[in-house]
């Protein structure tokens, strides 16, 4: 399991590539790799978004971050998960966060990925003010609801 907290932009797909790469152990234990990618919008509650910053409590998030992957880990059959999530400034388009979950079935997969995301999204440490079209900044009070 890998949990990572990073200020710089990264490439999702080969943060995939290069993990997976890691973990000869898991090589034909595992038949699903479910995967969320969350990016940047330049649109929020209808108002254009020119730019993000992602506040957070270092070790308070990496706990947070921590205890929800085992918990993925332990509640499904899942054999590892990676999660990176950026903070600091952040661009429209650029990635935000990383999840990703191996097990042995498909299902067991996506209910960890998802439940991961949920977690992260509505209860991790983590506080956005965005910039607005007119320079203007706003501290966002929720997150969008789950689908």
């Amino acid at each position: 399991m890998k949990i990572e907290i990073r200020e710089k932009p990264f490439n999702a797909w080969q943060e995939l590539h290069g993990y997976q790469e890691t973990f000869n152990v898991l090589q034909g234990k595992y038949g699903a790799t479910a995967v969320f990618v969350g990016t940047m919008r330049d649109m929020n509650e209808s108002t254009a978004i020119k730019a993000m910053f992602l506040e957070h409590y270092p070790e308070m998030t990496s706990r947070y971050l921590d205890k929800i992957s085992r918990r993925a880990l332990t509640q499904w059959n899942v054999l590892d998960a990676l999660v990176i999530h950026r903070v600091g400034n952040i661009q429209p388009d650029d990635t935000i966060v990383l999840i990703a979950v191996w097990s042995e079935h498909r299902d067991e997969a996506f209910q960890a990925c998802r439940y991961i995301l949920e977690e992260l999204k509505h209860r991790a440490p983590f506080w956005k003010k965005e910039t607005l079209a007119d320079n203007t900044t706003r501290w966002v009070s929720g997150n969008t609801p789950a689908n």
